[in-house]
């Protein structure tokens, strides 16, 4: 209806102007010769700009929502973002002030999500906020049941799709480092992990072709133990299972960890670093047949400080720490253009793993790398955003 309104006054603006400057020009001539001549919109009566309450006072209200017409690989990429939480909505405030600073918008976050959660109140909330706050989120699945992942996972992307995302591409990382055991059910099973993740792209594209799935990302640095197994060999594995699985993401997750112990230097290179992505990368097109260029989300990466409940002089202080993430931004990932997003882990954990945590014990105060990065300068983002309102529209005719 609107389109259509538009439309015709548009063109009845049109044609009134060019008639009235057609108009003009005639008497100009005419005016020279002396001419009688005669005036088409003298008897022309336009409507009052009241005449839509005179004629119809019955209305009736409509709700649109779309998308701006923009790339989905949109090159003004704010690429600062921050590892959080649905369950406390002071954590999307927190990461808007740290990713949204000094001049940036829709800065990332990245938010696990349990296939089996259906709480539509939290998560209707949750997607309030990020368009609210202009955060993008990368959703991380968790917790499938292996036997029943088929039903679990369309009803995870059901789910899912129901609600108003902030931009049109729906960033969804499938599960988390499944070379380690302790995050696959006591187990290292690459087959098993191919076939769910194959099942997966399937099942969220044919519900809706903006989810963008991407692996769930590898513990790149690890070795074969009792728990882990060496991630190119579980990738290797995996696409003997499903001949060219990789070649169905849309992007790469990577958790490209500054090694050893958290404390790595960040100008490194190799499966230790902070650029551990490109060795992932570079093996999967050399060897198992990658023919994309794939986009590299960080849905983890940090370094850990030593200050927390407790003092771990193992690891840097928190001096060192905000220098170091300082140094990463500026010198590696911001100027790296495979690199779509960084989302540190994590912004608030409880001990032992309070070391990598980004704000204090109140919630409120933060670690010294949080202040460092948001003073960093940041890009104003200009992803497809979603754009929602109302019309009153006129029931009579």
């Amino acid at each position: 209806m609107l389109k259509k309104i538009s439309i015709v006054t548009t063109l009845v603006l049109a044609l009134t102007f060019s008639g009235y400057f057609f108009y003009k020009y005639y008497l100009s001539l005419t005016s020279k010769t002396n001419e009688i001549t005669y005036n088409p919109f003298e008897n022309l009566t336009l409507p009052s700009a009241d005449i839509s309450e005179k004629v119809c006072t019955d209305f009736e209200t409509k709700e649109f929502a779309f998308y701006l017409d923009q790339p989905t690989d949109f090159k003004e990429n704010n690429k600062f973002g921050l590892y959080i939480y649905a369950e406390r909505q002071d954590f999307f405030e927190k990461a808007a002030e740290l990713v949204n600073s000094n001049g940036g918008t829709w800065g990332y976050v990245l938010i696990p999500y349990n296939v089996k959660d259906r709480d539509s109140t939290k998560w209707k909330r949750v997607f309030s906020d990020l368009n609210r706050l202009k955060l993008i989120p990368v959703i991380q699945l968790w917790d499938v049941d292996l036997e029943k992942y088929e039903k679990q996972t369309k009803q995870a992307a059901q789910f899912l799709d129901s609600f108003d995302w902030p931009i049109r591409p729906r960033y969804i990382s499938v599960y988390n480092e499944v070379n380690d055991e302790r995050f696959w059910y006591g187990k290292i099973d690459p087959k098993g992990y191919a076939k769910i993740l194959d099942y997966t792209i399937d099942t969220f594209k044919n519900e809706n072709k903006d989810f963008q799935l991407m692996n769930g990302a590898f513990n790149v640095s690890s070795s074969n133990t009792d728990e882990t197994v060496d991630s190119f060999f579980y990738m290797k594995k995996m696409n003997d299972a499903v001949p060219g699985i990789f070649n169905k993401l849309d992007a790469w997750a990577a958790h490209p960890y500054p090694q050893p112990n958290f404390s790595g230097n960040p100008l490194s290179y190799g499966r230790w670093s902070i650029r551990a992505y490109e060795d992932e990368l570079n093996y999967l097109k050399k060897n198992l047949g990658l023919k994309k260029d794939l986009p590299v989300f960080i849905t983890e990466t940090g370094w850990a400080h030593a200050e927390g409940v407790k003092t771990d002089s193992s690891f840097l202080s928190e001096e060192k720490v905000a220098e170091n993430y300082k140094i990463a931004y500026e010198q590696v990932w911001l100027k790296d253009e495979k690199v779509r997003a960084v989302m540190p882990f994590t912004i608030k954990y409880n001990p032992p793993f309070d070391h990598f945590s980004w704000v204090k014990e109140d919630y409120k105060k933060t670690y010294k790398q949080f202040d460092v990065i948001k003073s960093l300068p940041k890009i104003a983002g200009s992803p497809p955003q979603l754009i929602k309102g109302s019309l009153k529209i006129p029931k009579c005719s």
